[in-house]
């Protein structure tokens, strides 16, 4: 673990406001783990199924049934803990958090709190400005996810959906270093990206399965250096939850939101109450659910049915040596390897699938020349048809010979954006297209300068031009590149429109 020291960055000052402020997040966010299988039970986490079809007699809390734990579960949270630098803790417990809502038949929640499987870890969260930021995690534990209750299917009725009852969650802790909107978003990006490369949570935030708490403070300047020196909460404003939020652009926005809300009432003499909040996008306000509850409001106590968690080091060990290239690896071997510029190698290992089509088109290639294929025109046409990488009509191997024939300086690049857009639509292999359709770039240096002969002869006022001011060089290029359909050699043709121009 690194020791870490925390700047301070300079927090905006929020407009109407009589003070500065800064803001202070922490997040708890919750991760599905990737399983095909429940927590406690065989029942599927298949998303999208009929309600209350994947529900275990366990899961429905029916009488006599005890939990017995999925150990794949508690691999995926390793592997989690150990993707994000964690301790692992060998031994660990699972206890009873109760409280009573309709969609959880149990009457409790089986979790951690006391004892969880994952201590403290860290997330570096790269700015869009360059800087980056350290966000501390303070524990992983497991527990039960709940269901879901439904109130907009019958005026006087609710409905109650089992089936995300008993799925295996991963609350990921943070500490309170998240200083505003923009990082919060960039810190719960960050955090889906190493899972999705890790494949312990698919980070379907629409689907619901990676979704965040938010706990927003607010502080006057010099304050949060204080909390660090001490580590002493009593020097950070009373913060408020912002309960299950599943959108990156919606916690920015209820972030900023809760934090004007929290200075109006300081600075109007008021006080701030600890409380839980339900943030509305439609009305662009945050507003009370409930009042904020402690680990003793739960009445926490060890669940009699589970014993201890113990597993070996040799297993976490074992784990660890299958752990794959993660992001901020592979972003620096990019950079070291392909000679890809900080911005291309974000761009490329945003998604492991586009970081793995990358790389197999740059295999043995000009790394450079490939990034620039695939950023700009393939992912600029998957974009324009709304597909993913997954989708794509083009395979690395097709990229990659049209990197190669430009290479060897068989086609052009505007016969290259040609024979891509065939490829897309149609398929078939690069070089074969190029050869039955006839576009094999001209390099014959006799016939480029007959083609230049025959411009500058019908063009006599515009030569005259030329030698006045060589910048109008271009026009004569550009005229011979359409004569010959755009196969000629332009390296050959500038040669040759610059001699003739200069004779």
């Amino acid at each position: 673990m690194l020791d870490l020291t925390y700047d301070t960055p300079k927090i905006k000052t929020i407009a109407g406001a009589k003070h500065d402020w800064e803001l202070v997040i922490g997040m708890e966010v919750h991760a599905q783990v990737s399983s095909n299988a429940k927590l406690f039970s065989g029942a599927s986490t298949q998303f999208g199924n009929e309600p209350n079809a994947n529900v275990a007699f366990v899961d429905a809390a029916m009488p006599g049934m005890l939990p017995v734990i999925n150990g794949y579960c508690v691999e995926q949270a390793v592997r989690t803990g150990l993707g994000l630098k964690a301790e692992i803790n060998l031994r660990s417990a699972f206890d009873r958090k109760n409280y009573f809502y309709p969609d959880l038949p149990q009457g409790y929640q089986i979790s951690q709190l006391y004892h969880p499987i994952v201590g403290e870890g860290e997330v570096l969260v790269e700015m869009g400005d360059g800087t980056a930021r350290l966000v501390r995690i303070e524990r992983i534990h497991m527990e039960q996810d709940a269901g879901k209750s439904i109130h907009d299917m019958d005026p006087n009725m609710s409905f109650v959906d089992l089936n995300r009852t008993g799925v295996c969650l991963m609350e990921i802790v943070s500490r309170p270093d998240i200083r505003g909107p923009e990082e919060a978003a960039a810190y719960i990006a960050k955090l889906r990206q190493i899972l999705r490369y890790l494949g312990t949570c698919d980070g379907n935030m629409q689907n619901g399965n990676l979704r965040a708490d938010v706990n927003v403070s607010i502080c006057r300047p010099g304050q949060y250096e204080k909390y660090q020196e001490t580590q002493d909460f009593s020097h950070l404003g009373t913060r408020c939850e912002i309960k299950n939020m599943n959108s990156m652009r919606f916690i920015q926005q209820a972030i900023d939101v809760e934090a004007r809300r929290q200075i109006a009432i300081v600075e109007a003499g008021g006080t701030v109450d600890q409380e839980t909040r339900l943030y509305d996008p439609d009305k662009v306000e945050t507003r009370s659910m409930r009042s904020k509850e402690e680990a003793h409001d739960y009445r926490y106590f060890p669940d009699p049915d589970l014993l201890p968690l113990e597993i070996e080091q040799a297993w976490v060990d074992d784990i660890a040596n299958t752990l794959p290239e993660l992001p901020d690896a592979k972003k620096a071997r990019f950079i070291a390897e392909f000679g890809l510029t900080d911005y291309d190698a974000s761009v490329l290992t945003a998604e492991v699938d586009t970081a793995t089509f990358f790389e197999k088109v740059a295999q043995g290639r000009d790394g450079k020349q490939a990034a620039n294929w695939v950023i700009n025109e393939l992912f600029g046409r998957l974009k324009k048809d709304d597909r993913d990488i997954a989708d794509s009509p083009v395979s690395p191997d097709q990229l990659g010979g049209i990197v190669d024939l430009i290479a060897k300086g068989d086609i052009s690049g505007k016969i290259a954006k040609d024979l891509f857009e065939i490829i897309y639509t149609e398929g078939g292999d690069p070089a074969e297209i190029v050869e039955a359709k006839g576009m094999k770039q001209v390099t014959d240096t006799g016939a480029i300068e007959a083609a230049v002969d025959e411009i500058i002869a019908a063009n006599p006022a515009q030569v005259e031009k030329a030698k006045q001011n060589p910048k109008l060089a271009g026009w004569f290029v550009g005229q011979v590149m359409k004569a010959t359909g755009g196969k000629a050699n332009p390296k050959a043709v500038n040669e040759i429109v610059a001699k003739k121009l200069n004779s």
